[in-house]
């Protein structure tokens, strides 16, 4: 099953199944219904109604007031490559913020803004937080993940590296491109090791494996429970590996006319095209 999110004529965000093809989606709920009982509408035969892909805006399936909450330095080949090497792997995980505006689907335009010489790819996989979780323990707070989508956190450099705190570069319009939710136990564990790999124009430039992670996504999701409630719909993007375009010689950014797919084992392929910035001023 491949979850997504779809707008009809302008009306609300629904939830519906993807079909197999592509070219159909089934309606399960309601946003706000789909959340209340994620794990319910995952487990049951979709009833409502099916429509053609081409007639529907295809949209992420997150609450607007969701948290998506960002690892960085999560493979210890990217702490390498990077300027933060020297300070080698920190105890926790370093954590920042995405707003839900940032984020877009598969196939949307992502414009460069103004002041950046091209935007860097990162190819993650994405975590949907299915149920309510406080002080919750590693293993709880696993068993509280109901999917996962490839995720890629598209980011301005420039921006990100004006001052120590980087969510002004991990916000950039449509910067955050999701792909359809799989559940959970369709994927499976993440420490086994699923691959994940991003391609410019074809070329692969990163290909890493999920179980290179130095923070498990429940080990994270539980120490973020500890100060802050995680309650259903909350998104947690579980970092990027080595292979990003900042730390090439010389450096290696996305322009405009560029293609960037991340492909993550069993969550399919994410495809998206680099746009100048005079597209973001035209919306």
């Amino acid at each position: 099953m491949r979850i997504v999110g779809i707008r009809r004529s302008g009306g609300a965000v629904e939830v519906a199944s993807l079909s197999a093809d592509g070219a159909h989606v089934t309606v399960l709920a309601t946003l706000d219904e789909f959340w209340a009982d994620a794990a319910g509408h995952l487990s049951g035969t979709p009833t409502g109604s099916t429509v053609a892909v081409d007639g529907v805006e295809l949209v992420p399936p997150v609450l607007p007031g969701a948290r998506v909450v960002c690892i960085g330095l999560n493979y210890l080949k990217h702490v390498a490559e990077g300027s933060f090497s020297e300070t080698g792997v920190p105890p926790y995980p370093t954590l920042f913020a995405r707003w839900t505006q940032s984020l877009t689907v598969g196939g949307a335009e992502v414009p460069v803004p103004a002041g950046e010489d091209g935007l860097d790819w990162e190819g993650e996989v994405m975590a949907y937080v299915g149920q309510t979780l406080v002080d919750a323990s590693p293993e709880e707070a696993l068993a509280a993940v109901i999917g996962y989508s490839t995720f890629n956190d598209l980011t301005s450099r420039r921006a990100q590296k004006l001052t120590s705190q980087w969510i002004l570069g991990k916000n950039g319009d449509n910067s955050g491109p999701l792909g359809p939710i799989v559940p959970a136990a369709e994927v499976g564990d993440l420490r086994d090791g699923l691959r994940v790999q991003t391609r410019v124009n074809g070329e692969t430039v990163q290909d890493g494996r999920t179980d290179e992670m130095v923070y498990t996504v429940g080990d994270t999701l539980s120490l973020i429970s500890q100060t802050l409630t995680l309650r259903p719909g909350d998104l947690l993007a579980t970092g990027t590996p080595s292979g990003v375009g900042y730390a090439r010689t010389p450096p290696w950014l996305l322009q405009p006319g560029d293609v960037v797919e991340v492909e993550v084992d069993g969550l399919g392929v994410l495809t998206n095209t680099v746009v100048g910035n005079e597209v973001r001023r035209e919306r």
